[in-house]
């Protein structure tokens, strides 16, 4: 799995995945990765996901709603959403409830993930994935693949933490790095309105993949170019 903040060399990674894949649904994926990492960053077709889970924990947790929406740095195409409740393996905790406001009912009448996998890679194929905090994506999504495939997802991602981390930074100066002066929160609300986004009802998969969507598009305009090479973005 690649780790948080660390830049691979993707186009290299997805052919050692796909020559070791043997599902047709995974190999599918790998093959339709974009792997010129030149092309600018406006002509890149980009997909935002997000999940909401039973906690935190990717080892022990699970997935109970997926969210999607594909866009560019110009445009949000709203017509080719998708949103998905799934049944997790664990238990509901009264806590998650209380975030996500999926309840006890909802999810027993769900399918399970493994429904879903195919319209849900799908979706994802020839796209590069946008999330905000990759490790949440990357470890459930891998995992809910592992225990009904017997074989994970690894994938290349934009990450608008990850982005927003590196602007404030970039803005702190030397004096404040050299102070180790705390940055302002990163949080997808409060991210968004640095850039005067507005507020959507948190902890939907699809609200927070389309402020995802959104907040990208943002930060590359106070930013970065439109020509800027996917390279610059991808971790």
């Amino acid at each position: 799995m690649a780790k948080q903040g660390v830049k691979l060399d993707w186009p290299t990674r997805y052919q050692q995945l796909l020559a070791a894949s043997k599902q047709p649904l995974i190999q599918e994926f790998y093959e339709s990765a974009i792997c010129d990492l030149k092309i600018p960053i406006c002509d890149v077709p980009l997909v935002a996901l997000d999940f909401e889970t039973t906690g935190l924990n990717f080892q022990n947790d699970d997935i109970v709603s997926v969210g999607l929406i594909p866009f560019n740095t110009k445009r949000i195409f709203c017509k080719d959403s998708q949103h998905w409740i799934v049944q997790p393996r664990r238990k509901l905790a009264e806590e998650s409830i209380v975030i996500h406001g999926i309840t006890h009912s909802e999810v027993s009448d769900a399918p399970d993930f493994s429904t879903i996998m195919e319209p849900l890679l799908t979706a994802l194929k020839g796209k590069v994935i946008v999330v905000h905090f990759a490790p949440i994506e990357r470890h459930f999504l891998y995992q809910a693949l592992q225990a009904r495939l017997g074989e994970g997802l690894e994938f290349a991602v934009i990450d608008t933490l990850d982005l927003e981390t590196r602007a404030l930074r970039a803005k702190q100066g030397l004096l404040g790095r050299l102070f180790n002066s705390k940055l302002d929160s990163v949080r997808l609300a409060d991210s968004r309105i640095r850039y005067s986004l507005p507020a959507y009802q948190n902890h939907n998969a699809l609200n927070d993949a389309t402020a995802t969507a959104e907040l990208l598009q943002a930060q590359i305009a106070y930013h970065y170019r439109q020509d800027t090479p996917l390279s610059e973005f991808l971790i």
